[in-house]
């Protein structure tokens, strides 16, 4: 969707279109389609007063247009203004048509304070997705991004409207639903009610599309008159920051704007560039200062704004103070204080100060560093010492060193069928069937990286020994587990089994094994 502020009525379209995929996520019953029918009934009278509003904006644009005795260019944008009116439209229509196929096909009856049928998931597929693609939902979909690509030109930002599950950002990567179409994703396994949510929630993107691009053609009305039509209330304060206890000090103003008015700003003596708002983008980076105790630095920069009007310049400077704090990194981790070698260490590291403007990076020496989400990284050690160089949007933040642990070495155990082959008591003839050597982890490491603490015996020999000979040939065990039954009719009491291991692997985080240098030998009497 666009990006930009958004209204209050368009935060709660955008909190019931998260109800809605959440609800779709769950195991449906008549409580929850229930709510389905109410989320898409709220949709479906928020969408109706849009469409009102909409109206009414580009009855305003007419009217400003002949306030402003008919100008070519003002008559040129309510010209666009009626052909992104008639468009959207005709998309709505489109859709409105879509939702009567729905009601038709599952034999629910319009505009109905309840439904025949609420499920009808069966006959939902049939109707949207068809055989071999020729649902409506594939046709939809084109309709809904060719209309985002037609206001593109209106909107620059806007994003297609009906995405592929692989194109979705909301979807995580690893999402079962990642290899969907638009059509599966919306439509399969569907109930009646929540494909015409999906349909309402589609009604209510384009309808802001609308609303966006009516606002920026509003925005060029009356370009060479100067009417100041814009009031408002503003707010500056001495501190955005005050302590329990001490006064808080604000200006409390009226301010004024015309939105035909085209004035030239400078930040610091650089042009800036004007929105259609009338507003000079000023952006930064703060670079760091003399910083106090506290670690703020003080600094200002110098605006001006200069408008023409009847033929003469008039300029308005002005100086802003602002303060710069010291960013202060804040890691967060099961095993902060020392990394373990050659596993996924995984690090939150946050910069409070920097807030949303926080876009990390890291590097460093002594491990590779593997991002994840904003501010997220897995760091996995090769040297016995690791610094770690955060920096966020190419400006260095700061460094912090970290000690590495070597991998404690699992406890191996041993057991002749369920018994444990280090009890005294030792095991007899009649349970030498299986053998089986279990390598545990030691429980802190288990505790810290459970997916870099998984080791497994994989081989291990074992002899059956009377005396100081051995009765048979050594058995070899590839894996963690043998069968070592031929030894039963050959064993005695006071008999005894050397088990000896000759190799132990360990999988880390990334599914690699890796070789783990040990031995072990055990001694097992047989009674």
């Amino acid at each position: 969707m666009a990006g930009g502020k958004e209204t209050p009525r368009q935060k709660m379209i955008g909190m019931m279109y998260l109800v809605l995929t959440a609800l779709l996520a769950l195991q449906v019953n008549s409580a929850i389609l229930l709510k389905f029918k109410f989320i898409d009934d709220s949709l479906t009278d928020v969408n109706g007063k849009t469409e009102t509003a909409a109206d009414n904006t580009v009855k305003g644009i007419e009217a400003a247009v002949a306030k402003n005795r008919n100008q070519a260019g003002d008559v040129a944008v309510l010209k666009k203004s009626q052909e992104i009116r008639d468009e959207t439209k005709k998309v709505i229509d489109y859709l409105n048509e879509v939702r009567d196929n729905l009601y038709k096909s599952t034999e629910n009856t319009k505009g109905g304070s309840d439904y025949k049928n609420m499920s009808a998931e069966d006959k939902v597929a049939i109707t949207m997705l068809g055989g071999k693609q020729n649902g409506l939902a594939y046709p939809m979909q084109k309709r809904l991004n060719d209309y985002s690509e037609y206001i593109k030109q209106f909107v620059p930002d806007a994003q297609p409207l009906a995405l592929d599950a692989k194109d979705d950002t909301r979807i995580a990567p690893s999402s079962e639903q990642k290899h969907k179409s638009f059509a599966e994703l919306n439509f399969e396994n569907t109930p009646v009610v929540a494909a015409l949510a999906v349909l309402s929630q589609k009604e209510t993107e384009v309808l802001k599309y609308q609303a966006d691009a009516l606002q920026k053609q509003a925005e060029k009305v009356g370009a060479k008159t100067i009417v100041f039509d814009k009031l408002g209330a503003f707010a500056s304060a001495e501190s955005n920051t005050v302590a329990a206890g001490t006064k808080y000090k604000a200006d409390l103003f009226l301010t004024a704007s015309a939105s035909n008015l085209k004035p030239s700003m400078t930040y610091n003596g650089s042009s800036l560039a004007v929105g259609p708002d009338g507003h000079g983008k000023v952006e930064f980076t703060a670079r760091p200062g003399s910083f106090d105790q506290a670690g703020n630095a003080k600094a200002s920069w110098t605006g001006t704004v200069r408008l023409n009007q009847a033929g003469r310049d008039t300029t308005f400077r002005v100086t802003v103070p602002y303060t710069i704090t010291k960013p202060v990194m804040q890691i967060q981790s099961a095993s902060v204080q020392a990394l373990y070698y050659q596993c996924g260490n995984k690090l939150s590291v946050q910069v409070p100060a920097l807030g949303a403007q926080y876009q990390p990076s890291f590097s460093g020496s002594g491990a590779s560093f593997i991002p994840g989400q904003k501010g997220e990284v897995t760091i996995v050690p090769n040297a016995r010492e690791v610094t770690l160089n955060v920096s966020s949007s190419g400006n260095a933040i700061g460094s912090q060193e970290f000690k590495v642990r070597p991998i404690p070495l699992p406890t191996i155990k041993c057991f002749v069928g369920s018994t444990d082959a280090e009890d005294k008591r030792g095991v007899s003839v009649g349970q030498l069937r299986t053998m089986t050597l279990r390598a545990i982890p030691d429980p802190g490491f288990a505790t810290f990286l459970p997916d870099d603490a998984r080791f497994r015996v994989s081989r291990f020999e074992v002899t059956l020994a009377r005396g100081k000979r051995p009765v048979q040939n050594t058995q070899t065990v590839n894996g963690p587990q043998g069968d070592i039954s031929s030894m039963v009719s050959v064993a005695h009491p006071d008999d005894r089994l050397f088990v000896e291991v000759k190799g132990v692997q360990r999988q880390n985080f990334q599914g690699k094994v890796e070789d783990v240098n040990m031995t072990r030998t055990f001694t097992v009497s047989v009674q």
